[in-house]
């Protein structure tokens, strides 16, 4: 598969560039990013995806920028009926079920993930299937001090999973540090006694695999898909 990475040269964007290209069955042809920052070596940066597309003949497109740019970025893959696996978090619920309706309609696909990192998929399974037993719970988020969104999308995606099996107030409180690079848990309380489920991200090679997945799986998939776990627990 032919792989252009959005947003290249970003913190996430290099690694899914490190990733792709020692990866034997993609085939990394092309980066984006706006300031023209150059890539690994042999690999043709661009400052403008639409250029990237017309030259690359791209499988897929990665996307790992703002939520300003990935917007744009989507209208462009939809106009050329090119797939997408989409980090940037930001964009709201209603952006996203907008976006699944326009997927069927349009005959195009993309899966967009709050967050890659398998144990913190299972940490979100898992805190579903707790809050059933619990009265209380609470998010705590942490993240490097450069993140832009507070809650961050991992967050509002667990409280969201949580509620569709107990409806009640769960707060979520957000942190931003210098050394931190994305850490989550949920504690859940009852009288003397709490359940906690923490997951550590300390570098983002932990990213990844589940990256990788997701542009292995785009071609079994219809229309958006929405959360790495139904690629890792569900058949598509």
């Amino acid at each position: 598969m032919r792989v252009v990475v959005n947003g290249a040269a970003g913190k996430m964007g290099s690694e899914v560039c490190k990733a792709v290209h020692s990866s034997p069955d993609l085939h990394l042809v092309g980066g984006v990013d706006p300031t023209g920052r150059g890539l690994l070596t042999g690999v043709r940066t661009f400052t403008d995806l639409e250029e990237a597309l017309e030259i690359t003949s791209t499988d897929v497109v990665v996307d790992f920028t703002t939520p300003e740019v990935v917007r744009l970025s989507m209208e462009t893959c939809l106009a050329h009926n090119v797939p997408m696996v989409i980090g940037t978090t930001g964009l709201s619920a209603t952006e996203m079920k907008e976006w699944q309706v326009r997927a069927l309609q349009e005959n195009w696909k993309a899966i967009i993930a709050p967050n890659f990192a398998i144990g913190a998929v299972l940490m979100m399974k898992y805190a579903q299937e707790a809050v059933a037993f619990f009265e209380h719970a609470e998010i705590i988020e942490y993240h490097h001090a450069q993140k832009l969104d507070a809650p961050s999308g991992t967050a509002l995606r667990t409280r969201r999973l949580m509620l569709e099996v107990h409806d009640k107030e769960i707060p979520i409180h957000s942190v931003r540090l210098p050394g931190l690079v994305a850490h989550q848990e949920v504690i859940l309380g009852l009288p003397g006694q709490t359940l906690t489920i923490r997951h550590d991200s300390n570098n983002r090679e932990s990213f990844m695999p589940g990256v990788l997945l997701a542009i292995r799986q785009l071609p079994n998939i219809r229309g958006v898909v929405i959360g790495l776990e139904h690629i890792l627990f569900t058949d598509i």
